[in-house]
């Protein structure tokens, strides 16, 4: 079971969805709730652009799990259900997004994704592994260390204690160096598969700045519907403004302008 939460503009119609994801996973329902009371601002201007939206809550990421896992098959055993693996954080996702489509407020063909950090990276692998489960997506500051297949044994040590590699202070502003780092037939293939139009969003002075523009730049090069902007703010994951933290600066709501411009195009395009 995870939580997610559903906000509609009005108590009759039908909207389209945008699903909200930050970060890493964990934290089960207290996260969602302090988030969804933490940072209203993204959701009221979504509400108020005549979208359907909700922060969602996923399981902990696996380190290299996507990597490693391959394709989830379920089958059954003794009238049961049986897995091949463990389901992973982005199939919590779908799985979120399989339930919110029956809501009788959401239209189900019109169901988008703006996820920040990890959950920039889960987009990726959703619409890579699951063509179909969203319409379009924004993946804001992507970090897409396993789905490009980044080799990181000499910059990022595996902690003895754990068995995981440390990447939090990894610098990979130059998306030069990225790319003669990453596994580039297999990130390829793994973006071939996706369908959907996509806006990758950068952050000017963060220290993964290369993986965001790398992770653009390689949509663009296999010929897919991608968009690419950079911002300059301090705050990771710019466009969940914090409420605590006073109103929105300009650079906050001027992106958030543009992802509610790029859903209008994505998903209201010829549509109700």
């Amino acid at each position: 079971y995870v939580p997610y939460v559903v906000r509609t503009p009005a108590d009759e119609g039908q909207y389209p969805f945008v699903f909200l994801g930050y970060g890493n996973g964990g934290g089960g329902i207290d996260w969602l709730r302090q988030w969804v009371h933490s940072r209203p601002y993204v959701t009221e201007r979504l509400l108020g652009a005549g979208y359907a939206c909700g922060f969602g809550r996923y399981r902990t990421e696996v380190d290299l799990g996507f990597h490693h896992g391959g394709p989830l098959t379920v089958g059954g055993r003794q009238g049961m259900e049986l897995m091949n693996r463990s389901p992973l954080e982005f199939e919590d996702e779908l799985a979120i997004l399989g339930h919110v489509r029956r809501h009788p407020l959401v239209d189900e063909e019109r169901i988008g994704h703006l996820g920040v950090s990890h959950a920039g990276e889960m987009l990726f692998k959703l619409t890579s592994h699951y063509p179909g489960a969203v319409r379009a997506g924004v993946a804001c500051e992507p970090a897409n260390h396993e789905f490009l297949g980044l080799r990181l044994d000499d910059v990022a040590p595996v902690n003895p204690e754990t068995g995981l590699r440390s990447i939090e202070e990894l610098q990979l502003q130059d998306p030069e160096w990225v790319r003669a780092r990453i596994d580039l037939a297999l990130a390829r293939s793994r973006i071939a598969p996706i369908d959907v139009p996509m806006l990758v969003m950068g952050r000017d002075q963060d220290h993964l700045q290369g993986i965001f523009r790398l992770s653009y730049e390689l949509l663009e090069e296999q010929g897919k519907d991608a968009e690419w902007v950079s911002w300059d703010h301090p705050l990771h994951g710019y466009v969940f403004p914090i409420a605590a933290e006073g109103d929105p600066d300009d650079v906050q709501v001027r992106a958030i302008d543009g992802v509610i411009d790029f859903f209008d195009r994505r998903l209201r395009a010829g549509g109700r």
